[in-house]
């Protein structure tokens, strides 16, 4: 459907991107008999979580692990009430559990798994005086109210800091739930804080042998069957408005359409922008001011080949952890995470035919974006091979005296400006606004939020973030 064929159609329900919490939203609308259409600027549905392919191989981007990770079977947990909600069987995921992830900091090191137990008695061994605080603060985390939608912000930090007392612990603490999970810079929210650490600690990381392709396509598949409408390369000019109401959607094509409710996930400030009754910088508060750099490499060998056997290490190597925008260079080497893709437990001897590493830093976006295209091609030269350096110093020296020049088959490397052009996200900010608007309510009555600016992150996040929005402001009451 050609977007101008649009031009003056009603729909129920629009959705603005067609992102994790644009899928689920539409496919819960559509279960729920609502005539909705998906929206999406881009040409390829997943946001932050996609894929794409470099001469003939597929890259994943975005998911390291699918956090919230719990066996078939498992009762109230957010992946098996999201599954229920989307009537999406739980084997259609494919997930395959990881073999064992760390937290690398300077002189300590704590291993974490899918079990609990085992990252309990890793703190008991590193920190045996703060285990009982350790202890205390997972209890609170467990039974926190983390998913009030009318609950205020509070200060993680003090909330950690009222348990543990070893400030290396808490920074090892932090690394991991701030790397997978915040937009605020030093500090995060402690609902947020529990939502992460129970999504990391309490249930785990897996994967999809193919990767977020298989999630996104499950979604896409489920949304299809239902009827839903989805149209790509469709951009959004402007929302009109009425009063106190969004009263049509202008498209960049200059076609117009209107709708009952609009559900936009592209986020809070990007979202302000689009209506005609804010200005231009309307909301320039809250822009995230945090993003990303990652290097791929590839290898004709598996990780295990050269001894490198975690999933995921989360890294420091200062003396303290500083998660912060990016002030004096172009990237952040200091703190990051590693990632191998094929150490997750795929079984029947499946496995990923190449080896990948990618590793995660933090960068700064107005830099990268004011390279001219032969200083940007070089600095990613540059910084690739600064974070391989990082890296290999972190991890062991290569078994048998492999050399890695010769295995490696492929590189790439993504940067702020990369996150900007592929996602809209105002200064490439992965994890969007800082404040978060928990019960999706924008200034217009029928304008509401989904996806990382409501406050839900990471896959399952997203996910559950599209389906609470989509219930608690189309569908109750009908």
């Amino acid at each position: 459907m050609p977007s101008q064929a649009l031009d003056n159609q009603h729909f129920e329900v629009v959705i603005i991107g067609a992102g994790m919490a644009g899928l689920a939203a539409g496919i819960r609308l559509a279960l729920g008999g609502k005539n909705v259409i998906i929206l999406e600027r881009h040409n390829a549905s997943g946001g932050l979580n996609s894929f794409y392919s470099q001469a003939g191989r597929k890259f994943d981007v975005g998911l390291h692990a699918m956090t919230n990770y719990v066996p078939k079977g498992t009762k109230g947990t957010p992946l098996i009430k999201l599954l229920r909600q989307l009537r999406i069987p739980y084997d259609a995921l494919d997930l395959c559990p990881q073999n064992g992830s760390k937290v690398s900091f300077p002189g300590c090191e704590l291993g974490f798994s899918n079990d609990f137990a085992f990252f309990e008695s890793e703190v008991a061994r590193a920190f045996p005086k703060q285990i009982d605080g350790f202890h205390a603060l997972a209890e609170e985390v467990r039974t926190l109210d983390a998913f009030n939608l009318g609950s205020m912000p509070t200060s993680a930090r003090e909330a950690v800091k009222r348990h543990i007392s070893d400030p290396l612990l808490e920074d090892m603490i932090f690394c991991p739930v701030m790397y997978y999970g915040s937009a605020e810079e030093h500090d995060m929210d402690y609902g947020q804080f529990a939502i992460m650490f129970r999504s990391l600690f309490f249930e785990g990381f897996a994967r999809p042998l193919d990767g977020v392709r298989v999630i996104i396509r499950l979604l896409q598949d489920k949304y299809r069957s239902l009827g839903g409408v989805r149209k790509m390369r469709c951009g959004i000019q402007k929302i009109h408005t009425n009063g106190d109401r969004a009263s049509a959607i202008e498209l960049d094509s200059g076609a117009t359409i209107t709708a009952d409710k609009i559900i936009s996930t592209a986020g809070a400030v990007e979202t302000a922008r689009m209506c005609d009754d804010q200005s231009a910088n309307a909301a320039s508060d809250n822009i995230g001011q945090l993003s990303f750099t990652e290097t791929i490499t590839v290898f004709d060998k598996q990780p295990t080949d050269f001894g490198w056997d975690e999933t995921i290490i989360f890294f420091n190597t200062a003396e303290r952890f500083r998660y912060a925008r990016v002030e004096d260079e172009l990237v952040d080497p200091t703190s990051g995470v590693i990632c191998f893709p094929n150490n997750y437990q795929y079984g029947n001897d499946r496995q990923l035919d190449e080896g990948f590493l990618r590793v995660t830093a933090m960068a700064n976006h107005d830099k990268w974006c004011a390279l001219n295209e032969d200083d940007y091609l070089a600095q990613k030269a540059y910084w690739y091979e600064e974070l391989q350096k990082v890296t290999l110093g972190l991890l062991p020296k290569p078994k048998g005296g492999l050399n890695l020049d010769e295995h490696r088959l492929a590189t790439d490397m993504f940067t702020p400006r990369t996150v900007r052009k592929y996602t809209g996200h105002l200064n490439g900010a992965i994890y969007g606004a800082p404040n978060k608007i928990k019960d999706g309510r924008t200034h217009l009555e029928n304008l509401y939020l989904a996806g990382t600016d409501q406050g839900f992150l990471g896959i399952v996040g997203a996910m559950l973030s599209g389906i609470s929005m989509a219930n608690l402001h189309v569908l109750q009451g009908d």
